[in-house]
Order: structure tokens, then C-alpha cells, then sequence
């Protein structure tokens, strides 16, 4: 297997290159994942851990010191890696049962992820079924070098030993150095593992991404002609007609002066909005980042570092935003407003990673973050992401007046007419879901195999095209589907136009589903937990963020129509 890039550094001749140990686990189970001295393999007396960065830790990463004596351009002849080890039952056992569960491990070189397989199993006898139960015992390097520099490792894997169940086991585990020379530049680092892990069906995601473009481009202009069309007879209707006929008719003038009414719990709306426009802003800044190549997606845990220091570092967005919705609504208790705002998404998240952490901590997967890190990443939040919440919420109570609604709003609310459950927020949240979710399901199924799968996700400006797009067609569907609704005199659009967009979140969780049983191999409580909690708190960061959208949307489309129309 090729590694995976993660950057050069310069070598002189006969300059040891440090190899480390990192995590072993199921190859179908990209979460689970355990220390690789876990398993009996030339397990030294005293394990020395390498210092790692806090996305490194987050991603699972535990890289230890290994037996491995590699020197730069010297190649090295078939030799011991360790001695003879003698494994006893019980280590064997971990062994066999870790080669039936087609465990993988991996290496890091010279910064370069490197993973293979421990073993394999053959069938021996199909009823009663038997098998038998292979370990490699030699790691064959194959490095390629470009005068100073590391450009590509392969590993091999071969010279198989049997293992026997039951039965303690002599093992001696060998490997070989194998140094190539190039004159192809750093820039094609690693580019054959690249070429396998992400380009092989890119003609076909191209082709399909842009029909889905294509098809969502049809929707919104057939939307917005239906729509704009409609509301320029409307506002030309309402705009001739006298006050006695217009109180005669039908249709979304007549609930203008209910329209504006404030929302129930008009704190938890302000918070949505402000946390949404937040996670708008991060998804923004890491696709253009990404698309810019500002940022090196190989390198370890550095999207996870980003995510954090931007979630923290945006706070200041969401304190602003929610504070000015919530004056807008007249609000008084803007303490509760601030915090609410903070743990809008900061305490489901607590709870997805308590759960998921206790069952890697009980499983004793690398997935179970150590206190420290807790500790950092609590630290980070307190510092920064906390007070800019509140320096957000003071500048956005100061900076914005008073909501000025185009119409005056009545004291006693209006009595709603009759409707058909097929006008029900459910019905319309469905619609609104479903059309944003067809321009991204291509994308979505290409995301979810690099999130759950081996390979690591460059395509930013593909993301950041759906993305967009995506923005497009929620924002339309919500103002059709908000005309609609108050043309059925159905003026309660404050709520529902957070949903018409946070439906999407609902779609992605049930693809997450399908994709889960249809398109993975993925199994066993640690992995199952671990898809879950992700599954839940990006359904949830896209129901924050698209319901924003939405209601962004039908707010500007309801301010334009009633503003243009002659008051009452």
C-alpha cells in the first residue's frame, strides 16, 4: 500500500528517518481504532509516545516509537526486526481474532501515513467451515527519494506465518529497506496513492454533480418565474384596488397587519439564527481554504484543528446575530440570550461526546480523548469562544434598534382559516427539505465515503459549488413555499420557515442511514457509536444552518412584498 501525503522535509545522505507506531483496527471501521501495541507485535519494555498536535489527537492518532531503523538512501538487507518473540496463548489469540476482523495497521514515515494488513485467512474446508489464519512476517519498504526528499513509500507485506488457535506461538518479524531514485518533482509526492484514493471515478462524480446542477438550476428558475410573476399581478392588484374591494378579497394582504405578530420562544429562534449564521460562516471559510489550497487535508488532524480554533474564533458571529434578533423581538433577559447562543450547539455536543467517548474509553479505542485534551479544548472554548459570545452579544444589543415592521400589528391575533393537512408545517418542511437535498446527494454520498472510508476529501471546490448552489435552492424554496402559505392566510411563518431549510438536516440523516446499511461494511458498538454522535451533530449543524437560510429568505421576501403595498 502507497502512503498518504502529509509533507517533505530534506534528508542527508545516511540521516535516520523516524518510523512510528500509530493505531490498529477493522478495515471496514475507520473509528475504531486501537493502540498498536496492543497487540504482541515487538512490543518494547518502555512505550515512548511522540508529542501530537490537538488534531491529531482528535483524530485518534497515538504514535509511539518503533524497532524500525530506516536511514535515508541506504538501502538495508532482510533483518530481524526484534528477535524471536515468544507470543503465549492468550496474545495469540488477539492476534488471530484481529486477523479475522481484517484488522489493518498503520505507520507514520517521514510524515507519510503507511497501512497494511497483519494477516490473512484462508478458507480450508467450507462445511464444517474451517479456515486457517495467517501473520506477516516481513515489511518490505519500497522508498522513493528525489535527491533530499521523500517523495513516495511503498509497503509490502508478504512471507506469511501460521497461526494456530490455542496454541502459544515463535515469532520473528523482519523487514527490508528498499531505496528507489526520481528526478519526478516533491510536487507529485505521493501522487500514485492520490491517483487510487480519489481521481479513479472522477469523470463519472463530475458528470454527475453537474446533472444535478443542471436539474436544480431548471427548479429555481422555474420557481422564481412562477413566483416573481405572481407577486407583481399581486402587488399591481392590491395597489389599484379600493380599500372597500380589498377588504372583500383573498390572499396574503389580508393578514398584513398579523404577518409581523412576534414568534413563541422568540429567545430559541434568535439563538438558531445566530449559531446557524455561525456554522455558515465556518463551512464558508474551511471550502475556501480548502479550494484555495491554503491548507494540506493529508496532514494530521489539521481539519480538526481548524474546526475547533474557527468554531471558537466565530463565536463573536453568533452572539452578534442572535443578540440582534433577539432585540428585534423586544427581548429583556439577554443573559439567558447569550448563553443559550453559546450552548445552542455546545451542549448537544457534550452529550454526543460523552456517550462516545465512554464507549471508546470501555473499549479502549485511541478514540477516547484524554483528559488533557478535554481539558485543551474546554480552555479554548472558555477563552475565546465564551467571551466572544458575549462581546458578539453586547456590539449586536447596541448596534440594532428596534424592529420597524412595514405593518402595524393588531392586538387581538387574527383567527386562522381552516386548512387541509396537506398545508401542515410537515407537509411544506418535506418540500422544502427535498429539493436542496437532490442538488447534494451526489456530493453527499462522495463526502460520506471519505468520512466513513480511507480516502482523504481534496475536492473543496466541488463543496463549495454544491455548496452554494445549495444556499440558491433553499433560499427559493423557502420563499415559494412562504408565498404559499400566506396566500392560504396562514400568517405563523416564523417557525416554519426555520424548517422549510432545517428539513434538509432530517434527508441527511436518513441518507446517513441508507448509507450505513447499503454502502459500508461498518459494524460493531464502538463504530456504530461513533457514526451515530457524527451523524446527529452534522444533521443538527445543517439544520441550523439551512433553517437560517430559509429564514432569512421568506423575512426579506415578506418585508418586500408588504412594503410595497399601499397601508392601510
Amino acid at each position: 500500500m502507497h502512503a498518504v501525503d502529509c509533507g517533505p522535509r530534506n534528508y542527508e545522505d545516511g540521516a535516520k528517518i523516524d518510523v512510528f507506531v500509530n493505531k490498529v483496527g477493522p478495515y471496514a471501521n475507520i473509528h475504531e481504532t486501537y493502540h498498536y501495541y496492543q497487540l504482541p507485535l515487538c512490543r518494547p519494555q518502555k512505550i515512548v509516545h511522540k508529542s501530537l498536535s490537538l488534531g491529531q489527537v482528535l483524530d485518534g492518532d497515538r504514535m509511539a516509537e518503533s524497532a524500525f531503523l530506516v536511514k535515508f538512501g541506504q538501502s538495508i538487507p532482510t533483518q530481524s526486526l526484534c528477535g524471536e518473540q515468544h507470543i503465549p496463548e492468550e496474545e495469540s489469540r488477539k492476534l488471530i481474532e484481529a486477523i479475522e476482523e481484517d484488522y489493518y495497521f498503520e505507520l507514520i514515515i517521514d510524515d507519510l501515513k503507511v497501512r497494511n494488513f497483519i494477516g490473512y485467512v484462508t478458507e480450508a474446508k467450507v462445511f464444517p467451515h474451517e479456515h486457517n489464519v495467517f501473520i506477516y512476517t516481513h515489511f518490505a519498504y519500497y522508498i522513493t527519494a528525489n535527491k533530499d526528499s521523500v517523495l513516495d513509500i511503498a509497503l509490502v507485506m508478504d512471507s506469511a506465518q501460521e497461526l494456530h488457535h490455542e496454541q502459544p506461538v515463535l515469532l520473528n518479524l523482519k523487514y527490508s529497506v528498499h531505496w528507489n531514485a526520481t528526478e519526478l518533482p516533491i510536487s507529485s509526492r505521493t501522487k500514485e496513492g492520490a491517483v487510487h484514493f480519489s481521481n479513479r471515478t472522477m469523470r463519472i462524480h463530475w458528470l454527475s454533480v453537474l446533472n444535478s446542477a443542471l436539474l436544480v438550476c431548471l427548479l429555481v428558475l422555474l420557481v422564481s418565474i412562477i413566483i416573481f410573476s405572481s407577486v407583481k399581478r399581486d402587488l399591481s392588484k392590491y395597489n389599484t384596488e379600493e380599500d372597500g374591494d380589498l377588504l372583500l378579497d383573498n390572499g396574503w394582504k389580508t393578514i398584513g397587519m398579523d404577518v409581523f405578530r412576534f414568534p413563541s420562544h422568540p429567545m430559541l429562534l434568535s439563538a438558531i439564527i445566530g449559531v446557524g449564521l455561525q456554522f455558515l460562516v465556518i463551512g464558508a471559510c474551511i471550502l475556501v481554504i480548502g479550494s484555495l489550497n491554503l491548507m494540506n487535508v493529508h496532514r494530521h488532524g489539521l481539519l480538526n484543528t481548524l474546526s475547533v480554533v474557527l468554531y471558537a474564533l466565530t463565536s463573536c458571529i453568533a452572539g452578534y446575530a442572535s443578540s440582534s434578533k433577539y432585540r428585534q423581538f423586544q427581548g429583556k433577559n439577554w443573559i439567558a440570550n447569550i448563553n443559550l447562543t453559546s450552548f445552542l450547539f455546545a451542549g448537544p455536543m457534550i452529550f454526543a461526546w460523552s456517550i462516545n467517548n465512554s464507549v471508546s474509553w470501555a473499549y479502549q479505542s485511541t478514540q477516547a480523548l484524554p483528559w488533557t485534551t478535554v481539558l485543551v479544548v474546554l480552555g479554548i472554548w472558555l477563552v475565546f469562544g465564551y467571551p466572544l459570545t458575549i462581546i458578539g452579544g453586547i456590539l449586536g444589543r447596541g448596534l440594532n434598534s428596534k424592529y420597524s415592521a412595514p405593518c402595524r400589528t393588531r392586538t387581538v391575533p387574527r383567527q386562522l382559516p381552516p386548512l387541509s393537512c396537506l398545508y401542515s408545517t410537515p407537509v411544506f418542511s418535506a418540500i422544502g427539505g427535498f429539493l436542496p437535498f437532490s442538488a447534494i446527494c451526489v456530493e453527499l454520498y462522495y463526502i460520506f465515503s471519505t468520512m466513513w472510508g480511507r480516502e482523504s476529501y481534496t475536492l473543496f471546490y466541488m463543496v463549495l459549488i454544491v455548496f452554494v448552489l445549495t444556499i440558491i435552492v433553499v433560499a427559493c424554496c423557502a420563499v415559494a413555499l412562504t408565498y404559499f402559505q400566506l396566500n392560504l392566510e396562514d400568517y405563523r411563518w416564523w417557525w416554519r420557515s426555520v424548517f422549510l431549510g432545517g428539513s434538509v438536516g432530517v434527508f441527511v440523516f436518513c441518507y446517513g442511514i441508507y448509507f450505513l446499511y447499503y454502502r459500508s461494511e461498518m459494524k460493531g458498538l464502538v463504530q456504530l457509536t461513533e457514526f451515530f454522535t457524527h451523524l446527529f451533530l452534522l444533521c443538527y449543524v445543517t439544520f441550523l444552518s439551512m433553517g437560517t437560510i430559509s429564514h432569512w429568505a421568506s423575512h426579506k421576501f415578506i418585508v418586500y412584498i408588504f412594503s410595497s403595498v399601499k397601508s392601510d
